[in-house]
């Protein structure tokens, strides 16, 4: 089988270009004539093979970043809320992963000029975790979901491992919408059942809210760190990096410092901040106590910088257990 040329790459990936900016224009133009009332008079025109017309219609939406939210309701009223909201997350999954892959074989550089800001964090967050990275970004709303998956493609990220990840993670939403979907279907018509309906809704989608807060939660635990465990972390590896974050007289004062640290202090840390990308490394953030550190790991994160680790105690616990210091 002959190597397609680098003339016949380019020629492809122009062809594919023009074919999604035509096809984002008119998902623009008609935009008005995608809601549900409508989708669902036309789908049910197409009889069985309208639920596979459901999938490909969702899939294509996701690619040219239309609301996926509102198929999800539509296929909760269309199909009812477990099959609704397995075909509507089929159809999620598919797009997401043809995204991905526009992005990391045809239009990377398209991609990076949008996600700008996005693209360090993802890089470096993937890097690190892997697939566990993908599963917070999924679960953790701080992306756009359109703009996310076609930002996944400029990762290292397996393929399988990326839609494995994907189709679990936006399960719990894709049921939530669903069954709201159903839920307000089954109103519309006077059921017995809407109520029934609108609890098992409520209860899903409080769920949803909940996980963002639940896994941030859970980050946050495991990134705090003993004066014990640094210790045990600094004798195991020799990539972490302490990072001192107090001012430079108290860095070289009387208190002294860790051996081997580095200090920028917190109000330079910004300006600071490609210094800080050149050490690629994992820190572990170190003040005089929590205060600073735990606001430095805050503007770290901001930047995708990481893996952080915060020293519960801070220099003042590190000099009450009689450890070695540095002036």
């Amino acid at each position: 089988m002959a190597t397609p040329t680098p003339d016949t790459r380019n020629l492809t990936r122009w062809l594919i270009g023009v074919a999604m900016l035509v096809a984002l224009i008119l998902a623009w133009l008609h935009r008005d004539q995608f809601d549900p009332i409508r989708l669902e008079a036309w789908i049910r025109d197409w009889g069985m093979a309208g639920m596979a017309l459901f999938v490909a219609i969702y899939a294509l939406a996701t690619v040219l970043f239309l609301p996926g939210s509102v198929l999800t309701l539509a296929g909760g009223a269309m199909f009812g809320p477990w099959l609704g909201g397995g075909l509507s997350l089929l159809g999620a999954t598919l797009g997401a992963g043809v995204a991905f892959l526009i992005a990391r074989h045809l239009a990377g550089e398209w991609v990076a000029q949008r996600a700008q800001g996005m693209t360090a964090r993802l890089l470096t967050g993937v890097e690190q975790e892997g697939w566990r990275f993908v599963a917070f970004v999924r679960l953790v709303p701080a992306f756009p979901f359109n703009l996310l998956n076609y930002a996944l493609g400029l990762t290292r990220i397996r393929f399988d491992h990326y839609l494995l990840t994907s189709l679990i993670c936006m399960a719990p939403g894709g049921l939530a919408y669903a069954w709201l979907g159903h839920a307000g279907r089954e109103a519309a018509s006077g059921s017995a059942d809407a109520v029934r309906a609108g609890l098992w809704a409520l209860a899903l989608l409080t769920v949803v809210l909940l996980i963002p807060r639940w896994i941030r939660k859970a980050r946050a635990q495991e990134s705090r760190i003993t004066i014990a465990r640094l210790r045990e972390m600094l004798n195991q590896n020799n990539d972490l990096v302490v990072l001192d974050v107090r001012d430079a007289a108290d860095f070289v004062g009387e208190n002294g410092h860790l051996p081997g640290s580095i200090n920028i202090p917190l109000p330079e840390l910004e300006a600071r901040m490609a210094e800080v990308r050149r050490i690629g490394r994992p820190l572990a953030i170190i003040c005089h106590t929590d205060r600073r550190s735990t606001e430095a790991i805050r503007r770290l994160e901001a930047q995708g910088i990481g893996p952080l680790h915060l020293v519960l105690g801070g220099m003042k616990q590190w000099r009450q257990e009689g450890l070695p210091v540095e002036r």
